[in-house]
């Protein structure tokens, strides 16, 4: 082509990226690799190859591991993290610094192996993914150093097994190990089957670096690699990948003890309002739904358009799709390179061929006739209810709907299982701060799409998972409170026998939707205590666990009460309670026949004012990320939490829990104290008379165990905590996979109430929103 005819057309002229140093490095490697195992690559074994999804080729063979090489994996980090952590975090620092600079130095490498093994466009690879991996390292690298100082009251966990996707292999490596290493705990980690090469050239680093032996250990293989991790002996897991398997994950570690983090699957809503600038917000979605073919959880893949533009709108993104361009992911001019894997391009093809609604739009253009490669497509006209508007196609394909008002927008936004991403395009600030909070949705982006950075934390919530990747809150969740807990010891009800002193006894309702309640089953037990025969309290079943939930997402509306008015009603609470502290400690000594009852009152009115203190000041914050703009970390209450109380603290336990989840506008369904409930049943003419609204505190009594699967597995419950002498965590974790809510279980240990925990209560009852605001001309 001459220059003429290019300036005439203005076509892209091919821009090759050479593969000769990437290739030249497998072939130092023997193109053969066993597993990163105690700080050596161990002898290759039985395995499977790695292809170059645009071309077909092999690029190298990896080994299969065996439950023998994670044993080994699992045992080189055990052995090595006592040694990691103590070294400090100003010692780990310095790897983590010198891992982040070896990146730097070898990005380009890094960059092209990652296009060949995984088939993205080159330019996605050296511009996104291997900066914002060295990215995580620097930051944590600074967390680290900092970690003494800021986080002196935790510890590691201990030994992580961490399960990586294939869209993003290098940087989900650091999102997972660079936390890791800043608090001291060692890693074993599977990257994913098709896309493992670069974990392997990550482990080449991490020996340049002088990383200690066992600190870091990475192996290789299929699914069932990915299950012998999460069945060995180790602290905690974290996962990224789709929700199915993140929910067996979730029921596979119930129970364990394990901590788990889950970042899965999306259907993020792309809102685009009439007054949007058009033309931006187009090239907004190019990037939203065909960057990296689509293979992204949080790409914006159900797009929503506003009436009274769609035609424009549609018109304009047609002709931006014809314009991409489509071939091979090492020319530097390429737009959208190769699905990953002919298996994944298969499941693409399926769900589309299967749909029958709407209108399609495919870019008409030659595709490579090798490679796994398919078409950007644009269908229009879909329902809610279509199973393409609600099911994760993760491929380069864009389903759209319309809306007429911003409150249309945000009914069908929120209309899907998912809660990962959303996107939302206006020039009129006042409605994008509006809009944004009432998203459910852990991301959100303001004229913008898929910023990422280390400073703010990544991840959803409902179907898509629960922790997040990046920032305080993703490394707090490599850590835990110094010290050993003590175990569980259960704590039995006194019995007794015979008639109580005065036949006139008062009846003990539960307590649901702000009026007293019998339980649904017709059965009540008696209450003793060393005196006699104090009183007879309902047996809750299933149908009161559903009276209770249903009465609580009723009341919604307190989660948007400000956090003035919440902590004003929590001091009213303690100013009645406080009122009537004789009364409520002679019960409690009544009931447990100890003499502990009028200080553990004194401390309930305590936790009660500390979580009206907090109500109005457990702020969120502006994360400095590297934009013209900011990150808005909000901090929104989880929902509707299910608890079941403490059963040797009958006041304490439950105004523990239910104060600071009711500080962040949180709904609570509270199963009291099993042995001892009358304080709670006592407690409940306190919330009566303390302009508490109805259906915020729910109070059911009965057999935890009875209580326990209902709450875990009602859909409309958002999490669930255990402090009860039963242990049963593993039943709730279980039952929770369901919907994936967040649980708190105490797995067998106690928790000592007289300590104040309303930081760790806070956080639990929170999630993080993050709001990118961009802004400028």
């Amino acid at each position: 082509m001459s220059v003429k005819e290019i300036f005439e057309t203005m076509d892209y002229g091919p821009a090759p990226e050479s593969a000769a140093e990437a290739l030249a490095w497998l072939v130092d490697q023997g193109d053969r690799f066993g597993h990163f195992i105690n700080g050596a690559f161990t002898t290759p074994g039985e395995g499977f190859d790695s292809r170059n999804p645009a071309t077909g080729e092999v690029l190298a063979t990896l080994s299969q591991a065996t439950q023998g090489d994670v044993d080994a994996a699992v045992a080189a980090a055990r052995s090595a993290q006592p040694k990691w952590e103590q070294l400090g975090g100003a010692g780990r620092a310095r790897y983590l610094y010198a891992i982040a600079r070896l990146l730097q130095k070898h990005s380009r490498l890094f960059a092209v192996l990652e296009s060949l093994d995984n088939g993205k466009p080159i330019r996605e690879s050296r511009d996104i993914d291997i900066p914002l991996a060295q990215r995580h390292f620097y930051y944590h690298a600074g967390m680290a150093q900092l970690k003494d100082s800021e986080l002196p009251e935790a510890q590691a966990l201990g030994v992580c097994g961490q399960i990586i996707p294939w869209n993003f292999p290098l940087l989900m490596l650091a999102w997972k190990i660079a936390p890791a290493l800043a608090m001291g705990n060692t890693v074993v980690l599977k990257p994913a089957e098709y896309t493992s090469l670069t974990a392997m050239l990550f482990a080449d680093i991490c020996q340049q670096a002088g990383v200690p032996k066992g600190v870091v250990n990475i192996v290789t293989g299929d699914g069932a690699v990915g299950e012998m991790i999460v069945a060995a002996e180790v602290d905690k897991i974290a996962f990224t990948g789709s929700t199915a398997v993140g929910r067996r994950i979730r029921e596979a570690t119930a129970g364990s003890g394990k901590e788990l983090t889950l970042e899965l699957g999306g259907k993020s809503a792309y809102v685009v309002f009439d007054d949007a600038d058009i033309d931006s917000a187009i090239e907004g979605l190019v990037d939203a739904i065909w960057f990296n073919q689509g293979q992204v959880c949080c790409a914006g893949s159900r797009l929503l358009v506003q009436e009274g533009i769609t035609d424009r709108f549609y018109d304009k993104l047609r002709a931006r799709m014809d314009g991409l361009r489509i071939g091979n992911p090492l020319d530097k001019c390429i737009d959208v390179g190769a699905v990953v894997d002919p298996v994944q391009l298969q499941t693409i093809q399926t769900m589309v061929e299967n749909n029958t609604a709407g209108e399609m739009h495919q870019v008409s253009c030659v595709l490579p006739e090798n490679g796994c490669y398919y078409p950007p497509t644009l269908i229009t006209g879909l329902e809610t209810s279509d199973p393409l508007m609600q099911e994760e196609i993760f491929g380069p394909v864009l389903v759209a709907s319309t809306f007429r008002t911003p409150a249309e927008a945000v009914e069908l936004a929120n209309n899907t299982r998912y809660g990962l991403a959303a996107t939302v395009w206006t020039e009129n600030v006042n409605l994008a701060l509006d809009i944004a909070p009432k998203l459910v949705a852990g991301v959100v982006w303001i004229n913008a799409t898929n910023l990422f950075d280390a400073a703010a934390g990544f991840g959803g919530v409902r179907e898509s998972g629960f922790g997040r990747e990046g920032g305080w809150e993703g490394l707090t969740a490599y850590t835990k409170p110094k010290g050993t807990p003590k175990a569980l010891a259960p704590v039995e009800a006194v019995s007794g026998e015979g008639a109580p002193h005065d036949p006139l006894d008062r009846t003990a309702k539960m307590y649901v939707g702000g009026k007293q309640a019998r339980p649904d089953s017709g059965y009540s037990r008696a209450i003793w205590g060393k005196s006699g025969l104090l009183g007879h309290v309902g047996l809750g079943s299933r149908k009161d666990v559903r009276n209770a939930v249903e009465a609580a997402a009723g009341a919604k509306g307190w989660a948007k009460a400000t956090g003035h008015l919440r902590a004003q009603i929590l001091y009213y609470i303690g100013e009645n309670l406080s009122a009537r502290a004789d009364e409520f400690a002679h019960r409690i000594d009544a009931m447990t026949g100890k003499k502990g009852g009028a200080k553990e009152v004194e401390t309930s009115i305590q936790r009660l004012f500390s979580a009206a203190a907090w109500a109005d000041k457990y702020d969120g914050q502006v994360h400095g990320v590297p934009i013209r703009g900011v990150a808005l970390a909000m901090k929104e209450p989880n929902g509707v939490i299910g608890a079941l109380c403490a059963d040797e603290a009958p006041l304490l336990g439950l105004v523990s829990v239910m104060a600071p989840a009711i500080a962040m506008g949180n709904r609570v369904v509270l199963a009291a104290s099993e042995p001892y409930p009358l304080a709670a049943t006592d407690f409940y003419q306190i919330l009566e008379t303390s302009d508490v609204p109805a259906g915020v505190v729910n109070i059911l009594t009965g057999v935890h165990a009875d209580l326990a699967k209902p709450l875990a597995s009602h859909l409309n419950v958002d999490a669930v905590w255990s402090f009860s002498s039963t242990d049963l965590s593993a039943q709730i974790e279980k039952a929770a996979a369901g919907n994936l809510k967040r649980t708190w279980v105490n797995n067998a240990t106690a928790t000592d109430w007289s300590v104040d925990h309303s930081k760790r209560f806070l956080q639990a009852a929170t999630e993080i929103k993050n709001i990118w605001v961009p802004y400028g001309e």
